[in-house]
């Protein structure tokens, strides 16, 4: 066995404390080591539970990428992603749910997607991401409410970097329409967000919670 500085083995007795060391510091010695295992191991869950989420939210882009939905407005989807981005966003913090929308974005737009569709889908993904982010701080909304804003300016963000490509203000003709499938799916999201959320927490104790 390995010798612990300032501690002296004695026959029947265990050890005895030298080189000036307190029984109290010790105690705080084998504290803080026993905080850095614990460090490492809730880090190890961080990493694993972003992992899940990240494979979660690229899974779902996957998805809505062979659903038959056209609006006339490349990039434009159901926004299911969105449902592990929330997610992100309660249970871990602003941080990593951005670097998870961020990863996913890209992945699937390199993936099955196409440069044109990455834009859009960075435009309205970070647009939405912003907006939930505040939305949520200011602790007036709840996770529907949170998400509603997010299927709305996730919408509105496609439509306006569409605008600016084509180089035409006809397009936001279709931002009526946009909005009301924004909230729609907003709706729809943060139910199942809301139901994941409270279910999750019971069990995801040390992966980092915020709630603010």
């Amino acid at each position: 066995m390995g010798k612990i500085p300032g501690l002296t083995p004695v026959s029947g007795e265990g050890f005895q404390f030298t080189s000036g060391i307190r029984r109290g510091d010790f105690k705080l010695l084998l504290a803080e080591s026993e905080g850095i295992w614990l460090s490492e191991e809730i880090m190890a869950k961080r990493v694993a539970y972003m992992g899940m989420l990240t494979a979660l939210a690229f899974v779902f882009s996957y998805i809505e990428s062979l659903l038959p939905i056209h609006l006339g407005v490349p990039g434009v989807k159901l926004g299911l992603a969105n449902l592990v981005v929330i997610i992100a966003l309660y249970m871990m913090d602003a941080r990593r749910a951005f670097t998870l929308s961020l990863v996913r974005i890209l992945l699937s737009g390199l993936t099955f997607g196409n440069p044109a569709s990455m834009i859009y889908s960075l435009a309205g993904g970070m647009l939405s991401l912003v907006i939930m982010i505040f939305a949520k701080k200011c602790k007036v909304f709840s996770v529907t409410g949170v998400s509603i804003l997010g299927g709305v300016f996730h919408n509105v963000g496609q439509i306006l970097v569409a605008a600016v490509v084509v180089e035409t203000a006809s397009l936001l003709y279709y931002l009526p329409v946009l909005v009301l499938s924004g909230t729609i799916a907003g709706v729809m999201i943060g139910i199942l967000a809301s139901i994941l959320i409270r279910h999750l927490s019971k069990g995801t104790e040390g992966v980092g919670h915020k709630r603010e």
